[in-house]
């Protein structure tokens, strides 16, 4: 039997065995809890923030489970003002009773990205060298002509709305891609969402048409922020 030279070297890949590509993705992005108010709700948190900026309004999402407040501004807080309760009892503000949509990742425009090969698949595999090395990801996706998948997030939102913001900085996505033959950058397809924010948000990533698993990022806090806003 005959081959051709590309036959031939597709021969060699395959009994050189698999090769191994480790992904990462790291920048600026954070967690988000988007959840409803009622109006009443929103007139109090609103004027809190516009007067006395969001620090109150932070401190009760980030303690409203053990419910110990220490306000600067807030005498008492009445209990038809903490959105984050329910019949079950108070809640953490990432699992608001409100909750129409939860936010966590990358933002595409402030992230960067590194592919290297490496010798397996476990995560202490060593470095055998870079493919590409802190490279902004946007500008890596155009020149590579990379596929970009960016939904909107559609879910239905409510009258009065309050976004808790959890800004991160580091690495979001860390997974390893297997392959027979050498990293091919057109096989990669990325998964983003915008959210109310307006941010595109990666929650996912593809090699030739296989989900890679993110087996875990390492990011730091940035610090908290809360913002509300009326639809009528």
């Amino acid at each position: 039997m005959t081959y051709t030279s590309e036959e031939n070297q597709e021969l060699v890949e395959t009994i050189k065995g698999p090769r191994y590509y480790r992904v990462s993705i790291w920048g600026y992005g954070g967690e988000a809890e988007y959840m409803s108010l009622t109006k009443e709700q929103f007139d109090f948190w609103n004027e809190q923030i516009e007067e006395n900026g969001d620090g109150d309004a932070v401190h009760y999402c980030v303690n409203s489970e053990d419910e110990e407040f220490e306000f600067d501004d807030i005498d008492e807080l009445d209990e038809s003002m903490m959105f984050l309760n329910s019949e079950d009892g108070p809640h953490p503000w990432y699992e608001s009773p409100t909750s129409f949509a939860h936010q966590y990742g990358v933002d595409y425009s402030n992230a960067s990205i590194t592919i290297e090969e490496v010798d397996g698949d476990d995560y202490n595999a060593s470095h055998k060298n870079y493919i590409v090395d802190g490279v902004d990801l946007s500008q890596y996706c155009d020149e590579s002509e990379i596929d970009v998948n960016m939904d909107v997030d559609e879910g239905e939102e409510s009258d009065y709305v309050l976004q808790f913001w959890s800004a991160e900085k580091g690495t979001f996505f860390d997974g390893v891609i297997e392959t027979i033959g050498e990293f091919d950058p057109s096989k990669l397809r990325l998964h983003t969402t915008e959210y109310l924010n307006g941010d595109d948000t990666v929650h996912s990533l593809e090699y030739d048409g296989e989900d890679i698993d993110n087996v875990g990022g390492d990011t730091n806090g940035k610090g908290y922020s809360v913002h509300v806003w009326k639809n009528v």
